[in-house]
């Protein structure tokens, strides 16, 4: 008996209807007959392209860090590194909070379907941190941060950055030290704490907050109509 063959296709719709629910509904809204009905077909599909939800619920963590490279990869390089590191904290904040069950799910603060994060799993998002650490490179490079590991730099950008976006999250940062405020004082003392003077850093995340619009706003925008236009 000859093994069952992968649709690419009903494989990515499956993928975008449960991301569409947990997005809209939470964890507890997906199960292999819920994610079936919405995409108009059985549940053998769920099986044949991910064998099972454990497998179904695997790719929508590896979509969550597709996405996360998706909003850095929309950063340019420009003269100023300082700003694009800051900006790559914008990035990161923008993601969380336009897909906050998927970035719930992809640190393990939430289960789906009773599958836990391997090892592997856990690792596999790391490859997002690429573009932090070549960005910490130059502005070491650049004399903006002291001569260190560009690698730790990234960690420290990586963890400072994701606990104010978890407090966020779950609705703990309130006026008068809301998010917003919170978040324009935490990039500049990230890049002081990494070398910066205090004054370089002020403008670079000044000059970021400026970027935000053009640079990553609208494109992710644009990409998102787009997107619904071709699954209308």
């Amino acid at each position: 008996m000859s093994p069952r063959k992968v649709d690419p296709e009903a494989r990515s719709l499956l993928l975008d209807v449960a991301a569409r629910l947990l997005s809209e509904e939470g964890p507890q809204a997906l199960s292999a007959r819920r994610i079936a009905a919405e995409a108009g077909s059985s549940t053998m599909p769920v099986y044949t392209n991910f064998g099972g939800m454990a497998g179904l619920a695997r790719e929508i963590v590896y979509e969550g860090f597709a996405r996360l490279e998706n909003h850095f990869s929309l950063i340019r390089a420009s003269d100023d590194p300082v700003a694009d590191m800051a900006l790559l904290g914008r990035a990161y904040r923008h993601n969380a909070m336009q897909n906050p069950h998927l970035y719930v799910v992809m640190f393990g603060a939430a289960s789906l379907a009773g599958f836990s994060l391997s090892e592997e799993d856990r690792q596999h998002g790391r490859y997002t941190l690429t573009r932090v650490a070549t960005c910490a490179g130059r502005c070491i490079a650049a004399g903006r941060f002291r001569a260190d590991d560009a690698g730790l730099v990234a960690h420290q950008m990586w963890s400072a950055t994701h606990g104010l976006v978890i407090l966020e999250l779950g609705g703990y940062l309130i006026p008068p030290y809301d998010a917003e405020v919170c978040f324009e004082a935490q990039l500049v003392s990230l890049m002081v704490g990494a070398g910066d003077d205090p004054e370089a850093a002020a403008r670079s995340v000044e000059a970021s907050g400026r970027r935000l619009e053009d640079e990553l706003i609208r494109p992710w925008t644009l990409k998102q109509d787009g997107l619904a236009a071709r699954s209308a």
